[in-house]
């Protein structure tokens, strides 16, 4: 298994990214470290890294350096984006990192920065159309994409440090700067006409720490019961009541909202005065944000080399093979068991009348129903559930992930843990509890129906007579302990179908 760090240099931050190349094509970070650097800041006046910003730099490089040699990484990417790109003394900073800290600095042209950002957000999100925006402390990033292609991209110079620095005036309220930022972002983005012209299904997705800030104050405001900022969806009213909260808040009272960043209190303002200049010229009523960009790109490629040129084309399968592959499952029996899974799926369908889109969710589950045996083999389906809650699963939004945990859990006896269930009550439906309890059932039997872990049942057959549900079995051999098993379910079967079972 091979260990590579990814170092970001930014305008505002530096960042590494610490993990774990898996055979066949997959990655699992172990570590992630930030300092906040604003290595960009100051520069608006000369072009030229300020010597007390490139000390700062040089002391965190060394800081990775020496947790990259104690965790004996094999491969080191380092790059640079846009202040070590517009700086004038660039290349005696890099000369001097690689002196001091042996760190070889790739600085990407904004194409490549554009690229690798749109490939992390690609390959983890199931987002046909959309407009990825990432606000860095010296640039505004906006990539359009459409079906997989990349149709429009546009870099402009402007970050939530420069546009702090560019309008800070100390005798004008913070909303008086924050309302001439958002002016000024929303005249410069008027003059694209591709922006104007974009189609109303095109969604809005946030890159980088402003908006991972942003979702963690939206979550805290909202009292939202699951703290995952992948995919978290922030709706355009909510996100206004944000900003017109902030914008009039001095930088102490900034500093006391819960899950506000120590390193981001100062430049917060900017970047909502940014992301709501967008707003201004965008038909868009909501956002997405993601937790993967230029890291994850680089990441991507590299575990993924194919992906620079095509992206990943099952994001979700990618996803769950990544843990299975770390968690080192039974990979046959996991297959077995999703196999049976959707045969009893399609064959109930007529008793559980669940729309297609629950398929997902017991593919993940019966995929990953094992996974917290890896914690312990007792009570694995509740190590299963958190493990499933807090993996990242791509391509899942944050509703169908909640589901895919808890049917996952309840694959065992003791069903469905309804005091936990009670505390997601804000992210999930009423139809919801019936649909886990359903599909909690078959997973229950489809992996009774592997028990032996050989699989010996290759068919399921069902038929729906009267108040018996009868399954039939093709095996190919002694599946005597398998049917045992499986009719242990029946009388939780009884409670989800209103029918007996019976399984020949």
């Amino acid at each position: 298994m091979e260990k590579v760090a990814v170092i970001d240099l930014g305008s505002n931050s530096v960042r590494m990214v610490l993990a774990n190349i898996l055979e066949g094509g997959y990655f699992v970070v172990f570590d992630d470290i930030k300092e906040t650097v604003r290595l960009g800041q100051g520069m608006e006046k000369d072009g030229f890294l300020k010597s007390s910003k490139i000390a700062q730099a040089i002391k965190t490089l060394k800081m990775f350096r020496k947790l990259c040699d104690a965790y004996e990484v094999d491969k080191i990417i380092a790059v640079a984006t846009n202040a070590v790109r517009r700086a004038k003394n660039q290349r005696s900073f890099l000369d001097e990192v690689y002196a001091m800290c042996g760190f070889k600095i790739n600085v990407l042209a904004e194409e490549e920065e554009s690229k690798l950002i749109y490939q992390g957000v690609i390959n983890s999100l199931e987002i046909p159309k959309g407009l990825i925006l990432d606000i860095s402390g010296s640039s505004t990033q906006l990539i359009h994409y459409n079906r997989r292609n990349i149709l429009n991209t546009i870099n402009i110079p402007f970050g939530s440090i420069t546009l702090t620095d560019l309008f800070y005036d100390e005798t004008m309220p913070p909303e008086k700067q924050a309302e001439k930022i958002e002016l000024f972002i929303t005249e410069q983005l008027s003059r694209l006409d591709w922006l104007k012209q974009l189609e109303p299904e095109v969604q809005l997705i946030g890159v980088g720490g402003a908006f991972r800030n942003l979702g963690k104050i939206s979550r805290m405001l909202r009292r939202y019961s699951l703290d995952n900022t992948h995919n978290y969806v922030l709706q355009k009213e909510h996100f206004v009541d944000i900003y017109d909260m902030i914008k009039v808040l001095d930088y102490e009272k900034r500093m006391k909202i819960k899950g506000m960043s120590s390193g981001r209190a100062d430049i917060f303002i900017s970047a909502l005065a940014c992301i709501k200049g967008l707003l201004n010229v965008i038909p868009n009523t909501q956002m997405t944000i993601s937790a993967c960009g230029l890291r994850e790109g680089i990441l991507y490629n590299y575990a993924v080399p194919s992906t620079s040129e095509k992206p990943i084309t099952d994001i979700l399968g990618h996803s769950i093979s990544s843990i299975m592959k770390y968690f080192d499952e039974n990979a046959a029996h996991a297959e077995q068991v999703y196999n049976l899974s959707m045969q009893l799926f399609k064959q109930l369908r007529v008793l559980h009348k669940l729309p297609r889109q629950y398929v997902k969710i017991l593919r993940v589950a019966s995929l990953l129903h094992d996974c917290g045996s890896r914690i312990k083999y007792y009570d694995h389906h509740k190590h299963s559930f958190y493990i499933i809650l807090n993996s990242h699963l791509n391509g899942l939004t944050q509703r169908e992930l909640l589901l895919s945990a808890f049917v996952a859990s309840a694959h065992r006896k003791e069903g469905l843990n309804l005091g936990e269930w009670n505390k997601y009550k804000d992210i999930l439906k009423e139809e919801d509890l019936p649909a886990v309890r359903k599909l909690g059932v078959i997973l229950r039997i489809a992996e009774s129906l592997d028990r032996s872990m050989s699989g010996v049942i290759k068919t399921i057959y069902c038929d729906v007579l009267g108040d018996s549900v009868i399954m039939k079995t093709e095996a190919d051999g002694d599946c005597s302990l398998e049917i045992k098993n499986a009719l242990a379910a029946s009388a939780e079967f009884y409670k989800a179908f209103h029918k007996n079972l019976e399984i020949l």
